[in-house]
């Protein structure tokens, strides 16, 4: 498999008004640039479904991300809209990715459990949510990263030897 295609994209009032540094988002840059990943697409944008929607669709459909990682949005507060755009723009869902981030956190936190990450397919493109501290997104980035080229390669029709 080739280095991976990544798009990043963060989720976040404050930090999209400039209030604050986004430093998950650059996290999970460096993360995947260290896992020799092409960083193909960033996008800072607040908690608005449609403008989340539109960039999501865009990695998928037209920058050919095979991992879209977004950060922020999954809580239970009032403008956390992650999990219900992503479900909305993908084909389909893998919730084992959010159900493995979730369990491996609560050995951390119990916090984790607020958390409401998913993960989905759009054509050929994986789509996870992801928390939108640094720290947690370090830590979630670990719980998934090595299965991501495996999963690429099974959406574009390969892995079943």
């Amino acid at each position: 498999m080739a280095a991976l295609r990544v798009g990043v994209l963060t989720s976040s009032d404050t930090r999209a008004a400039g209030d604050a540094e986004d430093t998950s988002g650059k996290a999970l840059i460096e993360l995947a640039e260290a896992r020799g990943w092409e960083v193909v697409a960033y996008h800072l944008l607040p908690d608005d479904a449609g403008r989340i929607a539109e960039a999501l669709i865009q990695m998928a459909d037209e920058d050919a991300c095979d991992v879209v990682f977004t950060t922020g949005g999954t809580g239970i507060g009032p403008r956390d809209v992650l999990p219900e755009t992503t479900l909305g723009v993908c084909d389909r869902e893998v919730p084992g990715i959010g159900q493995v981030i979730r369990g491996e956190s609560l050995a951390i936190t119990d916090r984790a459990m607020l958390s409401r990450g998913t993960a989905g397919q759009r054509g050929r493109t994986l789509i996870i949510n992801l928390p939108g501290s640094e720290k947690a997104v370090r830590e979630s980035f670990g719980f998934v990263a090595g299965v991501l080229e495996h999963a690429a390669e099974m959406m574009a029709g390969g892995g079943h030897g």
